[in-house]
């Protein structure tokens, strides 16, 4: 039986750790952008996500004649929806802050993104059938004397706004691209 011998090599001790040492060394983290999640420019995007579709609800809502029309009332019901999803995020984001931690947990992260996918989908397809039911009642039929065609064009629009602001977040485009493999968000 032909075995090698393994080979013992020295190998110098350590050097002992003082108070400046005990520092634990970093993990790994996301990077930080601004507009994570736990960052001031994320608080602001949730902000201004919340307020757009605020805004957008409740030009809406003041109409008399919304629920007579499908995408109307689909628009109110998906800014609803970015309200509430913008406001639980945006006091995750005060709460983090608060506590000077970051949210950098990958399981975390992706839950946000995969919530912003899907609130700001909702969004823009609800602004999308509002914007074609506001040029088929302004232009098409030129009923904006008996309509609210500028409130109309008002919600449209800050539901739009609502949607840019929430693509604009980190998550979203970043862990996009992450959780399908194209990209990694770790670095040392």
């Amino acid at each position: 039986m032909n075995v090698s011998q393994g080979a013992v090599h020295p190998v110098e001790a350590p050097p002992l750790q003082t108070e400046r040492a005990n520092v634990p060394l970093p993990r790994n983290r996301i990077k930080d952008l601004q507009g994570m999640p736990g960052t001031v420019g994320g608080l602001f995007l949730r902000f201004s996500q919340m307020l757009f579709a605020v805004v957008a609800l409740s030009v809406m809502a003041t109409t008399s004649d919304f629920p007579s029309v499908t995408a109307f009332c689909y628009l109110v019901a998906a800014a609803g929806l970015q309200s509430m999803w913008s406001l639980a995020l945006a006091i995750v984001d005060i709460y983090a802050l608060l506590v000077g931690r970051r949210l950098q947990n990958y399981q975390v992260v992706s839950l946000f993104a995969i919530g912003d996918g899907v609130a700001s989908t909702l969004m823009f397809a609800a602004a999308c059938a509002s914007a074609g039911i506001t040029v088929l009642i302004g232009n098409d039929l030129g009923a904006c004397d008996r309509n609210h065609c500028t409130e109309f064009e008002t919600a449209t629009a800050m539901a739009f706004l609502s949607w840019y602001t929430c693509t604009m977040s980190k998550p979203f485009i970043q862990n996009c691209s992450s959780l399908s493999g194209l990209n990694t968000v770790v670095h040392l």
